[in-house]
């Protein structure tokens, strides 16, 4: 071979090298493709591929008239220390629709063994749905500008289908934060359904206002509340799992499976807060009465209160420190036989049922056991006897329900409406939706 080409030759293997060490690569050793760093705004139609690792730098805006298509399978890290966060205006779409086999990630930028909630922000979709704040319109919290609501109950933001999130939560100040999942008048015309939150530094999924549907949601080892709604939402949930881990907890004092208001101020302003959530397991801390390492903070499985009229069906509430608290306006309501409906569930192994006092700022221990047993609902002493296969193996999750469980029949969808009819109570029948998508150690995955 001539000095020229082999010149040539070298000059490619070198070239070649370069091209290889400029990509990650997947567990199998085939190239992923490039790191590829986004901020600021995405102002036209804009696709993410799944052979690139999408890096998240800072507030990340999707401007209203475009669209953000995410591929199946597309991996996408928040920047540590970025406040890194994906906003979808109002006006804007996001199409993240993933599937079982290939979830769409997003995850914290450290390595394994490093990760830890609050890594970057999370997701904030707003949209242009009914919410009951003074104007019809309000800023999203957060601190990042984002306005929601409006006038159009079937607005559409999108798809998110098979997403799982992790590591997210961000403090702006007390009380003003940024969740895993946040929804601001989000319409029934958007798509969102088997998601997954994991080790989120504040709530996992809130809805402020609006009317989307939603199903197959998992709520796993949150720092604050599980499911919060807020601000007059009004949709339908259904099929949804809830499991907290013992040491996660907000310094709020109250962290909660549900957290449920009309408004911050506990106002009459219309549309109400009155979703309707079926066939949900709300798993706290506590695999036995007497699990060890427990913080604190850990509350309520249930917590309804400023005005709120949410409503719960055909699901499970177990291992918390208090089952199910009625506060202030909406304890009055249920009294007054127009309030929260709590009606053919499960509860079970609970340090204490209900949040009952006699001073008037809740029901009583009598009007809890009335309230409870006229909606057909059903008391146990011990987690055991709900009969699940292995609800509390926090780092392999199985919550499906053994053969004889009474959570395998016992469901009634009468004079409900948009909910899929099952007799099974809690989220899962004899089919495991949560199999092949959902990650139950993201601090370890090698990602």
């Amino acid at each position: 071979m001539n000095r020229k080409k082999s010149n040539l030759l070298l000059i490619a293997v070198a070239l070649l090298g370069l091209m290889v060490t400029s990509c990650d690569k997947n567990d199998d050793d085939t190239p992923k493709g490039t790191k590829k760093t986004v901020s600021g705004e995405i102002s036209q139609n804009t696709l993410w591929e799944a052979k690139d690792t999408i890096i998240l730098d800072g507030y990340v805006y999707v401007k209203s008239g475009a669209t953000l298509t995410i591929e199946p399978g597309t991996l996408i890290k928040g920047l540590s220390d970025s406040k890194a966060c994906l906003i979808v205006e109002r006006g804007a779409r996001i199409v993240a629709n993933g599937t079982a086999e290939k979830p769409i990630i997003f995850t914290s930028d450290k390595p394994v063994g490093e990760r830890k909630p609050g890594d970057w922000a999370g997701i904030i979709i707003c949209g242009k749905a009914p919410i009951n704040q003074t104007g019809g319109e309000a800023e999203i919290e957060g601190g990042t500008g984002a306005v929601y609501g409006g006038t159009d109950p079937n607005d559409n933001s999108g798809i998110l289908r098979y997403v799982r999130i992790e590591f997210a939560g961000y403090e702006v100040s007390n009380g003003n934060e940024i969740n895993g999942l946040t929804m601001g008048g989000v319409g029934r015309g958007t798509t969102i359904e088997y998601v997954q939150v994991s080790f989120g530094r504040d709530d996992s999924f809130e809805w402020f206002g609006g009317t989307v549907n939603t199903k197959y949601l998992i709520s796993y080892r949150g720092g604050d509340d599980d499911f919060d709604t807020d601000n007059g939402f009004s949709g339908n949930v259904q099929f949804g799992l809830i499991l907290r881990g013992p040491e996660e907890a907000d310094k709020s004092d109250a962290s909660n499976g549900f957290e449920s208001d009309n408004d911050a101020n506990g106002s009459s302003n219309s549309p109400l807060t009155s979703a309707k959530f079926s066939n949900i397991t709300i798993l706290g801390p506590y695999a036995t009465k007497t699990q060890a390492n427990v913080n604190p903070n850990h509350k309520f499985g249930l917590r309804l209160r400023r005005n709120t009229r949410l409503n719960l069906y055909n699901s499970i509430i177990a291992g918390f420190n208090t089952g199910i608290s009625l506060e202030g306006p909406s304890m009055e309501l249920y009294n007054a036989a127009s309030g929260p409906e709590i009606k053919n569930c499960l509860m079970a192994g609970m340090v204490k049922n209900f949040n009952a006092k006699t001073d008037g700022t809740s029901l009583t221990q009598a009007q809890y056991e009335t309230m409870f047993n006229a909606g057909n609902n059903t008391l146990y002493a011990e987690n055991t006897q709900l009969q699940l296969t292995n609800a509390w193996n926090w780092g392999n999750v199985n919550a499906m329900p053994q053969s004889g469980s009474p959570a395998l029949t016992g469901a009634s969808f009468t004079g409900l409406t948009g909910f899929e009819t099952v007799t099974f109570r809690g989220a899962f029948g004899t089919q495991n939706w949560a199999q092949g998508w959902t990650n139950w150690d993201p601090v370890n995955t090698n990602y």
